[in-house]
């Protein structure tokens, strides 16, 4: 790869922006094609499916054999909330390669102590969340229960284009902050995005098995159609008493 196409391609990953390498197999000439460029690139309609699928392959275009090299920023979880299911949730996450950054104001929560080697940011949501560059492939739990925390969060998640969205609490929890967040004036179809009850249905209860549930859920969504992934929603109320591609050298 040319030092300046692969210069241009670490700074699109480095600003979390998807983008796709171009190869004619013939030649072997590349070229870059960022996200925002799709649209208007001559192969438009084959470079937006693998974008879409996230993977690479070889097709044969009017401009010939080409192989699709996809590159796509890595996904992230952004949990507010530094509680006991965000400390069974950050090693599942962690596993499944997502970037984690847990978010609290309260530092008796949100301590090296509880959350070694985890992304700690420990200020209130309005300060924390938008450096993070939340989007298409982030997303987003609301844990703390607390409204002063978690309302401002889930607004700015729902202005940003997540891919999944999902707050602790019972039905009753859920009901009253949906009225907090039309009296924000959310609509109706914002607020369904909202995964609430949050978690598969598995009739978890423990912090760990809320996690899971928490984790499948958020797999689903991203892996799955929403038709096939919606019956599955609904399982973790709160309880009685979350492959990131490889840098390019």
């Amino acid at each position: 790869m040319q030092l300046d196409l692969l210069t241009a391609l670490n700074a699109e990953r480095a600003a979390r922006r998807a983008a796709v390498v171009v190869t004619h197999v013939e030649s072997g000439r590349q070229r870059l094609v960022k996200a925002a460029d799709i649209a208007r690139d001559p192969l438009r309609a084959v470079l937006a499916e693998h974008l879409r699928t996230s993977k690479s392959g070889m097709e044969e275009t009017a401009e010939g054999r080409v192989f699709l090299t996809v590159y796509v920023p890595a996904p992230q979880l952004v949990i507010t909330g530094a509680v006991h299911i965000s400390q069974a949730l950050a090693p599942l996450a962690r596993l499944l390669g997502y970037d984690l950054t847990i978010v609290d104001p309260r530092t008796a929560f949100a301590s090296p102590e509880r959350f070694p080697d985890v992304k700690l940011i420990a200020q209130w949501p309005g300060q924390a969340l938008p450096p993070l560059g939340i989007d298409r492939y982030t997303a987003f739990v609301a844990l703390t229960h607390d409204p002063k925390i978690d309302d401002p969060a889930l607004l700015h998640a729902l202005s940003r284009d997540c891919f999944y969205i999902g707050a602790l609490g019972s039905k009753k929890t859920h009901a009253r902050r949906v009225e907090r967040l039309k009296a924000q004036g959310i609509e109706d179809v914002a607020i369904a995005r909202i995964h609430a009850p949050i978690g598969l249905a598995i009739g978890a209860v423990s912090p760990a098995e809320i996690a899971v549930a928490i984790m499948g859920e958020i797999t689903a969504t991203l892996r799955l159609d929403k038709e096939r992934a919606a019956p599955a929603r609904g399982a973790a109320a709160a309880p009685a008493a979350p492959a990131a591609p490889e840098k390019v050298a």
